[in-house]
């Protein structure tokens, strides 16, 4: 056995063993195996490339000065509005300004709105009420409610419902968009004076009131919001 004793010979047997086990395992290199994966520099195949992230959503943007107008451009507009009507030519010009513009969802959002400026008004909510109205219409709603609490009067309210809500105009003025509605809601309504004696409406009876509301909305801002700019009772 010469320098090789048990030990020696064991460890050699091992090591071949193992040898051949990984061999089998791991495969022989060809030349031709895919090289590591490099998350830095790998290439996007052409189908990644056309697609779009998913946390990006494309705006509607505004047509330049002489764009024409996508084929269904005006669709919801003239279903909503007879064409070639002063009202279809002024959400037209709207939706020129503001692609995002559907008549609608306009009126949907104008009639939340009007249910949420009566009872923010009738609260005394002046937060809600900021967020909702133009700055000359919050200082005479302000100023309304400043006189009522001066007084100790209390409006004791219950919002019924809205009947109609139509728009009767629409037109840009600048880069500003204003859309007036005529709306037809039921209110429960009664002022109570210090004494809680009450001293205008009814508490006990529904009653129609008929409001012309203009809101307003700058389409040269990023603000979404529109606003309450003019109001008007109708008898």
């Amino acid at each position: 056995m010469g320098f090789f004793d048990f030990g020696t010979i064991f460890f050699l047997i091992a090591a071949v063993v193992i040898f051949f086990q990984l061999r089998n395992v791991l495969g022989r290199r060809t030349g031709s195996e895919r090289p590591p994966f490099d998350p830095y520099s790998a290439a996007r195949t052409d189908k990644d490339a056309t697609q779009k992230p998913e946390n990006v959503v494309s705006l509607p943007r505004k047509r330049l000065p002489g764009e024409p107008a996508p084929a269904d451009a005006y669709t919801a507009i003239d279903a909503f509005a007879k064409p070639d009507t002063d009202l279809n030519k002024g959400l037209r010009a709207i939706k020129d300004n503001d692609p995002s513009f559907d008549p609608k969802g306009f009126v949907d959002g104008a009639k939340m709105a009007y249910e949420m400026i009566v009872m923010a008004y009738a609260d005394g909510d002046r937060k809600t009420l900021k967020n909702l109205l133009s700055r000359e219409v919050f200082d005479g709603f302000v100023a309304a409610i400043g006189e009522r609490e001066a007084k100790s009067e209390k409006i004791q309210s219950s919002f019924v419902g809205i009947d109609k809500a139509d728009i009767v105009s629409a037109e840009m003025k600048g880069g500003e968009a204003h859309v007036t509605l005529r709306i037809i809601s039921e209110l429960i309504s009664a002022t109570r004076d210090k004494a809680g004696t009450v001293i205008d409406g009814d508490p006990e009876t529904v009653a129609e009131v008929k409001d012309v509301w203009t809101f307003a909305r700058d389409t040269r801002s990023r603000d979404p919001n529109w606003k309450l700019v003019a109001t008007e009772e109708e008898d």
